[in-house]
């Protein structure tokens, strides 16, 4: 997920998987602080959190198939597991779509290296 060569740079993946992971914790803080009308922005950044959470810690980010995968495999489960959310349908489907721009990013290796705090 580097820029678009071949290259597979699991540590570059890591590292903007942990950066995602801390702009989706901000962001819920934000939405929660922000109260009952930014629900939806909290539970979609609680999915962000929960798939870089589950997957920057995963040995397959060191090679580009296992982590598609990995990904691919998560993207199968009937539902995902989480508390303090909003609406478990709406945070099913974020986790989804989630997972969705992860494995274009990965079958096209491309975004990792948008370090940017807003995506």
């Amino acid at each position: 997920m580097s820029d678009g060569g071949d290259t597979w740079d699991g540590e570059q993946v890591r590292i903007w998987l942990e950066r995602r992971f801390v702009a989706s914790l901000d962001e819920q803080a934000r939405a929660d602080k922000n109260g009952r009308g930014f629900e939806d922005d909290y539970d979609k950044a609680a999915a962000e959190e929960w798939v870089c959470r589950t997957a920057k810690t995963n040995a397959a980010t060191s090679d580009r198939k296992l982590f598609e995968t990995f990904l691919k495999q998560l993207l199968a489960q009937d539902e995902y597991k989480r508390t303090e959310i909003h609406d478990d349908r709406r945070f099913d489907r974020e986790v989804r779509s989630y997972l969705r721009k992860l494995i274009k990013m990965t079958k096209t290796n491309t975004g990792s290296g948008n370090m940017s705090r807003f995506q």
